[in-house]
């Protein structure tokens, strides 16, 4: 196998991809992939149950189906490895960094901050966060660096939505041990994710969490108090049990309020902008110049992963991206169990909160 730091070969176009996790999200990866003009080649299709693995592969035109990355690896030669399971430090991402191969990994990249650190020294991954590359985030960011937006003061970070009894009495949800946590870990993540992009690193957090309604190990609720290093704060919060169901981040800054509201995905008209008095003309005009017309789908990121790859680039969002993200979930989880303020210095390798998001236990009984 090829050392893991050897990752400066020559990639190719079409960049050659191999499927991990055959259930139903691999399918709008795969359909993003082929959108995007011939520059991936799907070789492989591999899950840990052969048919499905088969099944997938039969119904998509890939070559090669199976349960056992290595063979596929060594048959096929991918120069980016899809992994679809959460935790994957501890599977097949792990094993196709070994073998020398960019890995993108869904959301989240591992269900600990060891398990992710971990990874980090085994070789260049991305995780899917694909809310940051829709044209209205680019577009945000944009004219927050370029000083237009003036300070970021107030945020809402809002993932309210629904999920049955039913949804959760599938055997592995709603576990600590094979999803990492409730709707904090597995579902706000991705508006929580792209609040961080805008808003940079975290300073404090303050939260609590509850399991409300649902018969689950993890929660079904938190809300969480964020301070960040600028000094900004947010509210946070999280919910599998809300019937009418929102995604919504607001951001308001010195000179504008900035606010995008959908539920899985937005284009450019999901998002307004609102100038405070005095600043109307040039953050009109600002907004109006930005990028314009790419939705916040999987082909969005795809496009700029297959274009990293293809140069030999680690695929985006890197780890330190990542981490961050993943830290302040930890920390969401840290400050509910022990009712007290969590700063990223508290979740070291010496917390608890390193090594799980649970760390010793939930600190609430079933009513």
């Amino acid at each position: 196998m090829s050392n893991p730091d050897e990752i400066t070969r020559n990639w190719r176009s079409p960049v050659r991809v191999a499927i991990v996790g055959t259930g139903g999200i691999a399918r709008i990866h795969l359909e993003a992939l082929r959108e995007l003009n011939d520059r991936a080649l799907v070789v492989a299709a591999v899950d840990i149950d052969g048919d499905r693995a088969r099944s997938f592969a039969n119904r998509h035109g890939i070559a090669h189906a199976g349960t056992d990355l290595r063979r596929a690896m060594a048959q096929t030669a991918p120069d980016l490895v899809h992994v679809y399971p959460a935790g994957c430090a501890r599977g097949p991402g792990a094993e196709a960094l070994a073998a020398g191969a960019h890995v993108l990994v869904e959301k989240p990249p591992a269900l600990s901050l060891r398990e992710l650190d971990k990874l980090a020294t085994a070789g260049a991954f991305g995780t899917v966060f694909q809310h940051r590359f829709g044209s209205g985030a680019r577009r945000l960011r944009a004219l927050l660096a370029a000083g237009v937006l003036g300070r970021p003061l107030l945020a809402v970070c809002e993932t309210s939505w629904y999920r049955t009894q039913e949804y959760y009495d599938v055997p592995w949800r709603g576990r600590w041990d094979t999803e990492g946590g409730g709707p904090t870990m597995g579902h706000g993540i991705h508006q929580m994710d792209l609040m961080l992009a805008v808003l940079g690193d975290w300073a404090e957090v303050r939260a609590v969490a509850r399991r409300q309604a649902r018969r689950v190990d993890t929660e079904d609720v938190s809300l969480a108090h964020v301070t960040f290093d600028s000094g900004a704060v947010a509210t946070v919060v999280n919910s599998v049990v809300s019937p009418r169901e929102e995604s919504r981040l607001r951001f308001d800054f010195e000179h504008a309020t900035v606010e995008v509201t959908h539920l899985y995905g937005y284009g450019d008209d999901d998002w307004r902008i609102a100038p405070a008095p005095g600043h109307e003309e040039r953050v009109a005009l600002a907004w109006k110049a930005g990028a314009a017309g790419v939705a916040s789908g999987h082909r969005a990121q795809f496009d700029e992963v297959l274009a990293a790859v293809a140069g030999g680039a680690p695929p985006p969002v890197e780890v330190a991206e990542a981490r961050r993200t993943l830290s302040l979930v930890a920390g969401i989880y840290a400050s509910a169990f022990t009712g007290r303020p969590v700063t990223p210095a508290d979740l070291g390798p010496g917390s608890v909160f390193y090594d799980r998001m649970q760390g010793s236990g939930p600190p609430w009984e079933m009513a």
